[in-house]
């Protein structure tokens, strides 16, 4: 029995009380033919800007939506994405969160899905999801410098889009936030304040002992600003409990008394890092500038509210996916990514005592 979907419908058909539009319907609506439609709608074949325009916005008005295994069959595609997210050790849910939800949010507006797949899989489990033809394309997150799937993701016959940047990224579409220049801004920006002493809190160190790329490359720019500016650069890791907040920065004050700026690249602890200044009788700003690189809403709901660089989960995750979108149509992507830093003054940060 051959089956029909509304691809190849020639008009209008009834599925109990609701109409369902065709892609007759939308030709007959923009004044072409079914094949220009459908053509503006797979992309497989150039249209000009004015035809392609009149079809969308008959497609708007009509409320047109592809039936989905119709586009899958007719394309060979899932229309499936992959986001391979790190739920490891060291790694803050929450940010990991905005990153999925552009991603799934970006995803939906090109009428993919996301299936969620987890690190630990390593590079066994990219080859078996492709393999298995379940996706037809991958977004990989928690890049390490030297990351062992960086070999599988090269030869993969399916595009990919890394959120991170490895150290040999040729071959690849890396995207990320410009970490190194990040973490060099904050040192000027607590320079120019005319603090002479500044310690860099860090990730846990399981985060550094896998030489994930972005706690390296912040390290990196903190380090190389400290230099050029002739400053004291104190770096240390630092973990996710309260005890641990308490003791690393108590040994800080012990054996840097002279510190009067802190930059914070672990957002579960900036909590309860104030909540210890204000124990260890340090004021923030007065005594101690403290800075954050988090994202906007973290950084404005604490108090004072904190002179941060953001993280741009959101323009992160969808230049991801509109870059595998691209790929999948036969386009060129730009091979590598920054996102420059924003750095945002405010209250959390003033002249150094």
């Amino acid at each position: 029995m051959s089956k029909r979907f509304d691809l190849q419908l020639p008009s209008r058909r009834q599925e109990g009380p609701t109409t369902v539009v065709t892609i007759a319907d939308v030709a007959r609506h923009a004044g072409v033919a079914p094949s220009t439609v459908s053509y503006v709608l797979s992309g497989k074949r150039s249209i000009s800007g004015d035809t392609r325009e009149r079809v969308q916005a008959s497609v708007r008005a009509l409320g047109y939506r592809p039936n989905a295994s119709a586009r899958a069959l007719a394309s060979n595609r899932s229309n499936v994405l992959a986001l391979v997210i790190p739920l490891r050790t060291g790694m803050h849910v929450p940010v990991l969160m905005q990153f999925a939800t552009s991603v799934v949010t970006t995803a939906r507006r090109y009428d993919h899905d996301v299936l969620l797949l987890t690190a630990d899989e390593g590079p066994s489990g990219l080859e078996r999801v492709a393999q298995s033809a379940l996706v037809d394309a991958l977004v990989v997150m928690d890049v390490e410098l030297h990351d062992e799937r960086v070999p599988v993701l090269r030869e993969l016959p399916m595009p990919s889009v890394l959120i991170g940047f490895p150290a040999e990224a040729e071959g690849l579409t890396c995207i990320d936030l410009d970490f190194v220049n990040a973490g060099a801004e904050c040192v000027d920006h607590l320079t120019d304040l005319g603090h002479r002493s500044i310690a860099l809190l860090g990730t846990p160190s399981a985060v550094y002992e896998r030489q994930t790329g972005f706690a390296h490359r912040t390290l990196a720019g903190f380090r190389s600003a400290a230099e050029r500016r002739g400053v004291t650069g104190i770096e240390t890791p630092c973990e996710n409990t309260f005890e641990a907040v308490l003791e690393t920065v108590g040994q800080l004050l012990d054996e840097h008394p002279d510190l009067t700026g802190m930059v914070v690249q672990n957002e579960p602890i900036i909590g309860p890092l104030l909540d210890v200044l204000r124990r260890l009788g340090r004021r923030v700003p007065e005594d101690m500038s403290l800075m954050a690189i988090c994202a906007d809403d973290v950084a404005e709901r604490q108090v004072p509210q904190l002179s941060s660089v953001a993280i741009p989960a959101d323009e992160i995750g969808q230049q991801a996916v509109e870059s595998l979108i691209a790929k999948l149509e036969g386009h060129e992507v730009p091979a590598l990514t920054l996102f420059p830093p924003r750095l945002t003054p405010r209250a959390s940060t003033c002249a150094a005592p």
